[in-house]
């Protein structure tokens, strides 16, 4: 993980673009761009729930819950202490903030649930987001990053023709799961970095 690469700035850039997609899709039950997404998944993919329901089950906890402890333990297994504290907790703050924050504060209801951002999203894209930053920099990270917004790209299908949430709503998701995780990043090496002891003028 390249610790020069601007996860600040990514993360407030993300967290900007969220909160102002929030305000414009507030209290909305569907805006131009949903509708339009609505339709192109009817049409391709029509009625097909089982193919829809397979394209979602990247969302799902029996799948994303032990991807995380893997690369959690394999971090450990590699003295790679805050590698696996972020891996742990960016997932988990994300869900829990935006479960408990940002939906009831953005009030954007489908059916009779709240759905912006998206919480399938979240734990999603936050895993990726992740495996992204811990990959080694060259072909791996470039073929994670490929898996995951193709896998994305699927899931926001999915949840489209199934009618669990609109395209703003996954691209809201989208937006504070990557802010979240290069956040917390930020924030576990400036405390690495407070803890490193100062070298002596001896």
């Amino acid at each position: 993980m390249n610790g020069r690469a601007p996860y600040g700035l990514v993360a407030v850039t993300c967290a900007v673009i969220m909160v102002v997609l929030g305000m414009l899709v507030s209290g909305q039950r569907q805006s131009g761009p949903d509708e339009l997404a609505v339709r192109w998944v009817e049409r391709i993919f029509g009625p097909d729930t089982a193919l829809l329901r397979l394209l979602v089950s990247p969302t799902e906890a029996y799948v994303l819950i032990p991807v995380a402890v893997l690369t959690a333990v394999l971090c450990l297994v590699g003295g790679r202490q805050p590698e696996a504290v972020l891996t742990m907790v960016a997932p988990l703050v994300a869900i829990l903030v935006n479960t408990w924050v940002l939906k009831p504060l953005f009030g954007r209801w489908k059916y009779t649930y709240l759905a912006y951002p998206s919480g399938h999203t979240v734990a999603l894209v936050a895993v990726l987001t992740v495996l992204v930053l811990l990959a080694r920099p060259g072909v791996a990270t470039g073929v994670i990053a490929v898996v995951g917004v193709v896998v994305l790209g699927g899931v926001t299908i999915g949840m489209i023709g199934l009618g669990y949430h609109y395209l703003t709503d996954v691209v809201g998701g989208t937006l504070f799961a990557v802010a979240t995780v290069c956040a917390t990043w930020v924030l576990l090496t400036w405390a690495a970095r407070r803890r490193a002891p100062v070298p002596s003028d001896g």
